[in-house]
């Protein structure tokens, strides 16, 4: 498990793209297989490797393709610790935007 409490975002993405590479290796593809596979350019693979600006959706392409799912369904999960968290999340679902107040503007 990767622990990422006291993580800054660049070490996040490090790790991240670090394990990328190496599950591609794993299953001794390379970045033109994993390319093919998830629909996108050899070039979008190996800037994800790098770390480098891709659009969110080209990350998913690829988890669907090493057949990641699994761990993209947790993603964005809400956090219910309470029957007070679960009022609140039910009553945000229908609303669209956050009314502005002095403290978040």
């Amino acid at each position: 498990m990767l622990d990422l409490s006291f993580s800054k975002p660049g070490e996040v993405v490090k790790r991240l793209c670090d394990r990328l590479r190496i599950e591609r290796l794993a299953l001794g593809m390379t970045q033109a297989d994993l390319a093919g596979r998830a629909g996108i350019g050899a070039n979008t693979v190996s800037n994800l490797e790098a770390g480098r600006n891709v659009g969110f959706e080209n990350v998913v392409r690829v988890a669907m393709a090493l057949g990641r799912t699994k761990e993209l369904e947790g993603l964005f999960l809400p956090k219910l610790d309470s029957i007070e968290d679960i009022r609140r999340y039910e009553s945000s679902a229908s609303r669209l935007r956050i009314k502005k107040t002095p403290g978040n503007a």
